[in-house]
């Protein structure tokens, strides 16, 4: 890896490394089954395009549903039924009318649920070469290019950027609004302002949490006027109070853009089907006030559509506040840890990207004490100012790391993803720094000429270490696939034996069941009894050969299948206060051990 790498060629460099990951996204996704998520997600937005009805699913916004439904109608033109009890009768019947939807209306699932997934492909692949330009525009070529292969080669990322899921939308939603607001504070145009709006509006239809959003521009915004060059505290508050001014008109454009697109799916969804539905499932919403304002929003024509906004806005909170059961470190529970993100985001990602972030750190240390860096008031203000783009990366994930720690939502890393962009530009940049080192450029002397040689040596050291890194990664990529969700590095114990730390999304979540199909076909097998966790039909798979099966049942015999995830829930000691559940506790199978698998994730015993 050259010190320097030319504009050309790091765009032709690029150009090859989005099509390697292109190759693996798609190439990886081909035998993947439905995941639990996508089962809901996908018939809402069929839901959405095809009637122009908002009832399915609204703990998320439309938009990425949307997407990929649209592409997936005009790919394959599936009938979506409407006259069923799922879609005619139920509240919020997501679950039932996937099941309905994908495999028994006599829709070929496999070919609906892959060209549903080709619209994430494309975003995850918009989202590098997005984050590639901007990072190379703002640091250069070099932190550029290592900032895209962290991106292009994280496991987690390849994961998650192949599934009709809303995680990999937000965490492009939060980077493209961040840089836009980053471009309206150095100039605040009214051009400026308008883009940061449309942006601004379009991301908060991805996801409820991009919400978060607004607290981290509004900080920025004021750490933008504290650390302006103007002298007077009074001119920096009048900057302050203009900016504001203007980031008022960003967030109205953006109501609008909400108001408009809500507006559109709500066409057909009956007034008073909407506040029944709203009122049934916020009845155990902690504050009444909230849900008060919300169905008055419902009743009124014009607020509609704000009304269903915030209505999925209250469910996500909802549930987040109720917490989810879920697998860690051999304990189930509902609670949550404290420690449960931090751990996760270090054993499922490449240990050679913490040995570079280390690095990077390490560099940035011995920089601050050579140069023995006295921070002062000024300085300080000096400081930001002059890193206010990587300022604002850190304050970012700094904030976001912190809900995320506090939430007691433990189902998977990948509600960590938006921070996961802005750690890769910040190592990127800081590795770039010390790979270059500190170079005398023309050196007067025969001192200064030895020193010049001895630089480049050392630079040629660093730049070979990094590289063997970066080869590494690219590596830990390769080697699993296509096995992406269920990686773990070496600190976790590997993809074959990650499950004994966290299960779910980030491990298994349905997606080998098409490989369970697989080994009952080539072993010839004639019936198997099996527990499963995803959002694929075993029925429509396996047909006749499939017997579902659950704990309570007693004893299976003969061929027996379980998802890791309710495997490690059954053996799981409970936490205190969390009362396992018979069909859930498999104490008949712990003298067992599993004679295969299909994929990682679904484990396969034969039972005497």
């Amino acid at each position: 890896m050259p010190i320097a790498i030319t504009k050309n060629t790091n765009t032709i460099l690029a150009a090859g490394i989005l099509f390697v990951m292109a190759i693996l996204l798609i190439g990886s996704v081909w035998d993947d089954s439905a995941t639990f998520d996508e089962v809901a997600h996908i018939p809402s937005g069929f839901g959405y395009v095809t009637q122009l009805d908002a009832r399915l699913n609204p703990e998320h916004p439309p938009l990425i549903k949307a997407l990929s439904a649209s592409f997936a109608w005009l790919a394959s033109r599936p009938y979506f039924p409407t006259n069923v009890p799922s879609w005619r009768d139920a509240v919020n019947g997501q679950w039932d009318q996937g099941r309905v939807f994908l495999y028994e209306s006599g829709n070929d699932a496999d070919r609906l649920i892959f060209w549903a997934r080709i619209p994430i492909i494309l975003i995850t692949l918009a989202f590098g070469w997005i984050f590639f330009r901007w990072t190379r525009t703002r640091f250069g070529n070099t932190p550029a290019f290592l900032a895209l292969l962290f991106f292009a080669f994280s496991p987690t990322i390849l994961a998650h950027g192949r599934y009709v899921t809303t995680d990999i939308g937000a965490a492009f939603g939060f980077f493209i609004c961040i840089a836009a607001f980053l471009k309206f504070l150095e100039m605040p145009s009214w051009r400026n302002t308008a883009i940061a709006g449309i942006i601004f509006g379009t991301v908060q239809l991805i996801k409820f949490s991009l919400v978060l959003v607004i607290p981290v521009l509004l900080f920025m915004l004021l750490l933008r006027a504290w650390s302006s060059p103007r002298r007077r505290a009074l001119d920096r508050i009048r900057l302050a109070a203009r900016l504001l001014a203007k980031s008022l008109a960003i967030g109205a454009l953006g109501l609008v853009i909400v108001w408009g697109v809500y507006a559109v799916f709500m066409m057909n969804y009956p007034k008073e089907r909407q506040f029944n539905d709203a009122k049934t499932i916020l009845s155990s919403y902690p504050w009444r006030a909230p849900v008060d304002f919300d169905l008055m929003l419902i009743r009124t024509r014009i607020t509609r559509p704000l009304g269903q906004y915030l209505f999925g806005f209250l469910m996500t909170q909802q549930r987040s506040l109720s917490g989810n059961t879920s697998f860690f470190l051999g304990e189930i529970s509902s609670k949550g840890s404290r420690l449960y993100f931090p751990l996760m985001y270090i054993v499922k990602e490449p240990l050679a990207l913490h040995l570079l972030t280390l690095l990077s750190l390490f560099g940035m240390c011995s920089y601050c004490a050579r140069n023995r860096l006295k921070i002062s008031f000024e300085q300080l203000r000096r400081f930001i100012r002059t890193y206010f783009t990587e300022f604002s990366a850190l304050v970012f994930i700094l904030f976001y790391w912190a809900f995320s720690v506090a939430s007691p939502l433990n189902i998977g890393v990948r509600h960590v993803l938006p921070a996961f962009p802005f750690i890769y530009l910040l190592v990127a940049r800081l590795l770039g720094q010390w790979m270059q080192g500190e170079r005398i450029v023309n050196p007067a002397n025969w001192s200064e000429t030895i020193k010049t040689v001895l630089h480049r040596g050392r630079t040629l050291r660093r730049i070979g270490l990094v590289t063997i890194l970066m080869c590494s990664i690219a590596a830990s990529a390769l080697f699993s696939f296509p096995h992406f969700l269920s990686y773990y590095n070496i600190l976790g114990g590997g993809t074959r034996r990650g499950f004994r730390i966290a299960v779910d999304s980030n491990y298994d979540w349905g997606q080998d069941l098409k490989r369970l199909t697989d080994f009952v076909r080539t072993h010839d097998i004639e019936k198997i009894s099996l527990d499963y966790f995803g959002g694929g039909s075993p029925r429509y798979e396996l047909g006749e050969k499939f017997e579902p099966w659950w704990s309570s049942r007693g004893p299976a015999h003969g061929w027996f299948a379980v998802s890791a995830t309710l495997r490690q829930g059954a053996f799981a000691r409970p936490a205190a206060g969390f009362v396992k559940q018979q069909e859930n506790s498999y104490e008949w199978l712990t003298p067992f051990q599993p004679i295969a698998r299909a994929g990682q994730s679904i484990f396969i015993y034969y039972l005497p």
